[in-house]
């Protein structure tokens, strides 16, 4: 049967044009077998694609994702960062998950000329050339400081970007972009602005609010948590276990995971808001999570990845951000953390290490 799916005339694949979906499927064999997998789904008479979430935050789990509504998503992301036909982009994420599938997408979408890397922490070593855009993790970020202006803009997802590597991309050239998203809704629904604002002094505040794309509604629930209309892209309203506060209706800033929040003694914790604050004294990698407590009924334990260091609890007790209750009761390291297909934490898995001191 014919696939259903067109390309745009002006798509190009590793510089390399195509007449077919046919000859498109071929070429892609000689670039890794998970391309090859993807324009194979991509190209076949059916109306969505299979995609695995991350597991990031719980078990990875294989979801439907309508064709159309990931075409959608990739004309709102070039509407939004003025990404028209013949621009230049760069896959070096894994196309086994959604941004990476949605990169081709969007190439095949709208127009662009896009070659793919190995998908590798370090993705700029082996390639020369200017791009106009690309997207990366944190960790790709961090070890391409050297090369990253050979990008005009990115994008970051998959992970919180530190307040070492922020205060490292002010005043690069490149504009740089934290998104907020999910594979159910097709990566990113908002973004967020990290470097790049002129001769204004970026605030705080500033820095901290995420922006929604075009078609997209959003408000929240009981909780607390952001609740997503986007009917361009979903069939159904998005609830998220996302802790957010609406600063607009365009605008919300991110506080942490609701699924995640520690009860200590009767006192709300969100994990992800002590972490933030942490960062201006650590410097690997680490988390913040609960611990059954008799008295407490949860505690706040820190865990940090690398050998032991007896002065790291004498640094958080002089960090004056942190209130009484955000001094982590216990800590415990760990020499290597965990961490899912995509290159996230997995906290779950790393805390199974941990088990012989949790009883």
């Amino acid at each position: 049967m014919k696939a259903k799916t067109q390309f745009h005339k002006a798509f190009r694949l590793q510089g390399e044009t195509f007449k077919s979906s046919e000859e498109i499927i071929i070429f892609s064999k000689a670039i890794s077998s998970e391309v090859h997998s993807f324009f194979k789904q991509w190209f076949n008479a059916s109306s969505f694609i299979k995609v695995k979430t991350s597991g990031s935050t719980g078990k990875p789990k294989i979801i439907q994702l309508q064709k159309e509504d990931m075409k959608n998503s990739a004309k709102a992301t070039g509407k939004f960062f003025n990404l028209p036909e013949n621009t230049t982009a760069l896959l070096c994420m894994s196309s086994n998950y959604i941004a990476g599938k949605m990169m081709l997408v969007r190439a095949l979408t709208l127009g662009w000329h896009i070659d793919v890397v190995e998908a590798t922490s370090s993705p700029l070593k082996k390639t020369s050339k200017q791009y106009d855009f690309s997207a990366m993790v944190p960790l790709q970020l961090t070890n391409s400081l050297s090369e990253i202006n050979s990008i005009n803009k990115l994008i970051v997802g998959g992970g919180v970007v530190s307040k070492e590597l922020l205060a490292k991309i002010q005043g690069l050239k490149i504009e740089i972009f934290a998104t907020y998203g999910m594979t159910e809704t097709i990566t990113h629904i908002a973004v967020k602005k990290l470097n790049n604002f002129g001769n204004v002094i970026a605030s705080e505040t500033k820095q901290s609010h995420y922006k929604t794309l075009p078609n997209i509604k959003i408000s929240i629930d009981n909780r607390g948590c952001l609740v997503i209309n986007a009917p361009k892209l979903s069939s159904e309203i998005i609830f998220t276990n996302d802790l957010v506060e609406l600063v607009s209706e365009t605008e919300f800033k991110w506080l942490g995971r609701f699924d995640s929040i520690i009860n200590s003694g009767g006192i709300k914790l969100i994990p992800e808001q002590v972490e933030e604050k942490l960062t201006a004294i650590i410097k690997q990698r680490f988390f913040v999570t609960g611990k059954r407590d008799e008295l407490l009924g949860e505690k706040l334990i820190l865990v940090i990845e690398g050998v032991e260091n007896d002065e790291v609890l004498a640094s958080i007790k002089k960090l004056k951000t942190l209130s009484k209750f955000e001094i982590p009761k216990e800590i415990f390291f760990v020499n290597q953390f965990i961490e899912t297909e995509t290159k996230k934490i997995n906290r779950k898995e790393t805390l199974n290490i941990l088990a012989k001191n949790f009883n």
